[in-house]
């Protein structure tokens, strides 16, 4: 404690002076009735006028101060060169960023003839909770700075929202230690919001999102915001406007604070409500569709809400055919044919497919019945024809015979005439024909039997044979006998 004693010939001013308090009291030297009201001055400016001698300084100043009782008015008193405990902290609240870190300083005075010996900053809740020391190397968070002389910084490095408190310091000398009982500095730790108004936005109407935080940043009172649409920047704005809003607007968006670009917020999902778009209809299986088999049509539609009805219709045809998103066709017939598609509706629209047609083909005959539908023909027709060659043959050694037969019976010396006509040709006979282009010459056989000395003429027709009209060949063969010497 310091004391001093200022006075007039009338009045007397008392300083004491404690750690962090300053007192100055008014003293007259004759008692004084009535209960005279005494009057304080602050640089010529009443800063306290009541019945108590006494004025309390909480703070180092060099200002002027003096009292005044009845009109008698004392000397000024000045604390100029006057040393003390006290405390000065540079921010009476900070408000910085989640994750982030922090420094929190102040400066401090003490009496002459003391020496630091130690610095301390802590944390103080409730006034029934012990003090929260933070040493250095706290947490693995904690840094100190300073001096040790007339300064100090406490430095908390990833900050955490638990981390909000007020700050004080507190410091011992080698010969008391003190501490400040009046307020330190108080840190808010704040995280990033973004907020979505309306929050139910449909497609084609406006949108805003804001990021925003609970206190007002001290190192940076106007920040310019980084807006991420999942986890992509898209913007920097300090909101982010979208008007009309679309579906692909639609996503997770978070913001950050620029210069703190990895400090991001919680993510905050827009969504936007909108009719079915791109609505398709598919087949399966797919490839021809013959009669018999069954077919899949699926229908497929962009939408949100999603798409709660599906309904298929049969172009030409008024009422529906089927609900779901699937429809089935099963033993398919030619009337089944046509031009179908689906139709998707949810609680924002409705739109309708494209148009699938179907095509319906006749039933296919598998390659292996075909094979040997083939083969029997063919061995039937050979067969045919085999027989039909076979009686042809024996047809004509019968005619031959006959003729043979007659001939001898004759006697005469007539003449004798014989038309061969040109051989039916087979279908095979007639295909080489066409194609080798060539004629065929038909012979015909003439036999004599008689009398070398009397000339029989004999005559024979030859037609060539047309290709184009089936007929058989014959072969004749005449044979003749003359009569000998004695019939004559």
């Amino acid at each position: 404690m310091v004391l001093m004693l200022l006075s007039t010939p009338d009045l007397q001013v008392k300083v004491t002076t404690t750690w962090w308090l300053t007192t100055l009291t008014c003293n007259t030297t004759c008692t004084l009735t009535d209960n005279p009201t005494y009057i304080w001055y602050r640089n010529s400016k009443i800063v306290q006028e009541n019945s108590s001698p006494s004025y309390s300084v909480y703070f180092k100043t060099e200002d002027s101060f003096y009292c005044d009782v009845n009109g008698i008015n004392s000397h000024p008193v000045s604390f100029e060169g006057h040393s003390y405990f006290h405390v000065t902290y540079t921010h009476q609240s900070v408000c910085t960023l989640n994750g982030s870190s922090v420094d929190i300083s102040c400066s401090y005075t003490f009496p002459r003839g003391h020496t630091v010996s130690e610095t301390k900053w802590y944390t103080k809740g409730k006034l029934d909770e012990v003090p929260q020391i933070l040493n250095p190397g706290f947490g693995g968070r904690v840094e100190y700075l300073g001096n040790m002389q007339s300064d100090s910084t406490l430095r908390i490095t990833d900050l955490r929202e638990e981390d909000s408190a007020e700050y004080k310091f507190r410091f011992r000398t080698d010969q008391t230690t003190w501490e400040p009982t009046f307020p330190g500095t108080t840190l808010t730790v704040t995280g990033l919001q973004v907020k979505v108004t309306p929050a139910t936005v449909s497609e084609g109407q406006k949108v805003t999102l804001t990021c925003s935080t609970t206190c007002t940043l001290t190192e940076n009172p106007n920040p310019t915001y980084i807006w991420y649409k999942n986890g992509h920047v898209t913007t920097q704005s300090n909101s982010l406007f979208l008007n009309p809003v679309s579906s692909e607007d639609a996503g997770r968006y978070s913001c950050a604070v620029e210069g703190h670009e990895d400090l991001h917020s919680a993510e905050e999902t827009l969504t936007v409500t909108y009719g079915p778009k791109n609505t398709s209809v598919s087949v399966s299986p797919s490839g021809e569709i013959v009669e018999g088999s069954s077919v899949t049509l699926t229908c497929s539609s962009d939408a949100n809400p999603p798409v709660d009805t599906y309904t298929w219709y049969k172009k030409n045809v008024t009422s529906p055919k089927a609900s779901g998103q699937s429809y089935s066709i099963t033993n398919i017939i030619s009337e089944d044919r046509g031009e179908y598609y689906c139709e998707a509706q949810n609680k924002k629209g409705s739109m309708n497919s494209t148009v699938l047609m179907i095509v319906v083909a006749g039933k296919q005959t598998s390659v292996m019945t075909v094979t040997v539908g083939i083969t029997v023909v063919v061995l039937v027709l050979i067969l045919c024809l085999s027989g039909f060659m076979w009686f042809r043959k024996q047809a004509s050694k019968s005619t031959s015979n006959t003729r043979d037969t007659a001939d001898d019976g004759q006697g005469n010396s007539s003449p004798v005439y014989d038309n061969v006509s040109s051989m039916a040709m087979t279908p095979t006979a007639a295909q080489t024909a066409d194609t080798d282009n060539q004629d065929y010459v038909y012979y015909a056989s003439v036999h004599f039997s008689g009398s070398k000395n009397q000339e029989v003429p004999l005559y024979s027709t030859v037609q060539l044979p047309q290709p184009q009209i089936q007929e058989d060949v014959q072969y004749a063969a005449v044979k003749f006998s003359c009569p000998s010497a004695s019939t004559r």
